[in-house]
């Protein structure tokens, strides 16, 4: 048997020819694969996603814990993103020391995030 990038010839046992498309996995392609290829993307996609949101409200926790300068741009902008993807976490839990309100709710979120985050890929897994 033959094989090329882009096609497969093999003689039947009667003598005739065939050829067929492969894909560029060699497995003919088709459905199966581009579902494959749909759904590792989407997998991937959600990964990234999750992974983002989780490490903006870690690094706003870090942040918080040691102080950093409220006025630098960086810091403030990332506690912008962490208030908007805390949403209704940011007050669960109300102890009176600041550091440990923010290391708990915003840990919570994201946990949260991690949980829904695992989810989603193993149901989108699921499709294949």
């Amino acid at each position: 048997m033959t094989q090329e990038r882009d096609s497969a010839s093999r003689t039947e046992p009667g003598g005739t020819s065939r050829t067929r498309r492969l894909g560029p996995s060699g497995d003919g392609g088709g459905l199966g694969a581009a579902r494959q290829r749909a759904v590792a993307w989407i997998v991937t996609l959600i990964s990234i996603v999750t992974t983002v949101v989780v490490l903006i409200l870690a690094v706003h926790i870090v942040f918080v814990a040691f102080d950093a300068n409220t006025g630098n741009a960086l810091v403030h902008r990332i506690s912008g993103w962490a208030d908007d993807l805390a949403w209704q976490f940011r007050d669960v839990f109300q102890p009176e020391n600041h550091k440990a309100e923010v290391a708990v709710n915003y840990g919570l979120a994201a946990v949260v995030y991690l949980v829904i985050g695992r989810i989603l890929v193993a149901l989108v897994r699921r499709v294949r």
